[in-house]
């Protein structure tokens, strides 16, 4: 047990990550106190006069002497990295200056900073038109077939009772927004839905979802409309119909892996067959643009197991392909089985995402957004990758938090942009999906309000 104490931290929470990284809870405290009155005779003492940095760089010395550790991301404990680049390049004249403070400054890796670099290149290339009218409309659909294992979402096993009642509720809420918006000025530049499943809705609520978000959000200065189909054991041909007759023009099917015993064990009740079969609807019925998911650090699979999928899902022929590190959440069931789960995988996720960045650039994909999360095997990150011309603006937006991004339903967290500030004010609302059917007037309002 490692005994760290700080004087006055302001940033106690920053340093609890930052431990965390390098040892599991049981491996040490920090006693955060006022005044002297400290830990007897603590393993570290974190002074209070430092800077933010200056207690990180201090506690990320000990425990890398200690543990004989070092991190790839260094002193950074947030989630957006890829952010913190672009601001540092437009506010220090450039790239080279940006890379030279995250390496001297913050101790990130080589590796990272060039992974950082591609993404940053790729968005500059990608041009999405900047206008102050545009935002992002985020849909959610808290329900599944199956709660999977490292599930943290909000979602819920869906039942058809259950459902219709959201549904009624979430298309007051569309219609409410789309007049607000039209009262703001403001329009869709890109809309996703997402959740849980979407398409784990019946043919008939989902025609009515897809009618009613068509119809109050896409219009001519829309870049991109994509429906998140997900689980395989939910794609049909006429849910794909559906979709493609409403305009959408982006799905995501998301393998996870293509090993059947993984996916039984994280319980995902389709098959690899599905898979492939699902890829194969989509390229019948004309979805331009289809996304692959596929998480590293699985329970029970290895650099082999990794590899195969990976290999198998490129041949499918997917534009866009995000490869996942495995997090392990507090609210998922996995955490239950092994909490230091994510710590005890770092070697072996850092093999399967070095290959997958080789292998995905040998293909022609490039990186173009990443984000980072709490308790993240190895504490490496998310990376989506695409073909040339295929980024998606959405995703871009999300992460790089320069847009205003309304988000309706259960759990969605509307993010109001104030670029002048380069600030954010969140507008949540309730994650339970029958509370948001009882609230959804005051969900409503909370939007008027402050958009």
């Amino acid at each position: 047990m490692y005994r760290i104490s700080a004087a006055n931290s302001r940033w106690a929470y920053e340093l609890h990550s930052l431990a965390g990284m390098f040892l599991s809870k049981d491996e040490f405290c920090i006693d955060v106190r006022e005044g002297a009155d400290f830990l007897p005779e603590p393993d570290i003492f974190v002074p209070g006069d430092l800077d933010k940095n200056g207690q990180k760089r201090l506690l990320y010395d000990f425990l890398s002497e200690k543990t004989g550790k070092t991190l790839d991301w260094g002193l950074l404990t947030g989630v957006r990295p890829s952010k913190l680049y672009r601001e540092l390049s437009d506010s220090l004249g450039g790239k080279e200056a940006a890379e030279n403070l995250l390496k001297s400054e913050y101790l990130v890796s080589h590796d990272r900073i060039g992974l950082l670099r591609e993404v940053y290149e790729t968005q500059q290339a990608a041009k999405f038109p900047q206008d102050d009218g545009a935002v992002g409309v985020y849909i959610g659909i808290p329900f599944c077939p199956t709660r999977c294992l490292y599930c943290s979402f909000t979602s819920n096993r869906i039942s058809r009772a259950a459902a219709s009642a959201y549904m009624e509720a979430l298309l007051k809420e569309i219609c409410a927004v789309k007049e607000i918006m039209r009262e703001r000025g403001l329009y869709a530049q890109s809309v996703y839905i997402g959740g849980g499943t979407p398409t784990s809705l019946c043919d008939e609520d989902f025609k009515l979802l897809l009618s009613a978000v068509s119809k109050s959000f896409i219009e001519e200065r829309t870049c991109e409309f994509t429906v998140e189909a997900g689980r395989p054991d939910t794609i049909s041909a006429e849910k794909l119909r559906i979709i493609k007759a409403f305009g959408a023009d982006r799905i995501s099917i998301n393998p996870q892996t293509m090993k059947a015993e993984t996916l039984k064990l994280i319980g995902r009740e389709h098959s690899p067959e599905q898979i492939e079969q699902a890829f194969a609807l989509a390229g019948e019925c004309g979805i331009e643009t289809v996304n692959a998911d596929l998480i590293a650090g699985l329970p029970g699979e290895d650099l082999g197991d990794f590899t195969a999928s990976l290999d198998a899902i490129i041949a499918l022929g997917p534009s866009n392909i995000t490869v996942h590190t495995l997090a392990v959440k507090k609210a998922s069931r996995l955490i239950e089985k092994d909490r230091d789960f994510a710590l005890k995988n770092a070697g072996a996720v850092r093999d399967m995402l070095d290959y997958a960045a080789d292998t995905l650039h040998s293909a022609g994909y490039k990186a173009y957004y990443m984000y980072r999360q709490k308790h993240m095997a190895g504490n490496f990150e998310n990376v989506g990758y695409c073909k040339d011309g295929r980024a998606s603006v959405y995703n871009i937006r999300i992460m790089e938090e320069d847009q205003t991004i309304l988000a309706l339903g259960a759990g969605g967290i509307s993010k109001i942009f104030y670029p002048s500030e380069n600030r954010l004010e969140r507008v949540p609302n309730v994650s339970n999906y029958e509370l948001y059917i009882e609230r959804i007037d005051e969900m409503i309002e909370r939007k008027r309000v402050i958009i």
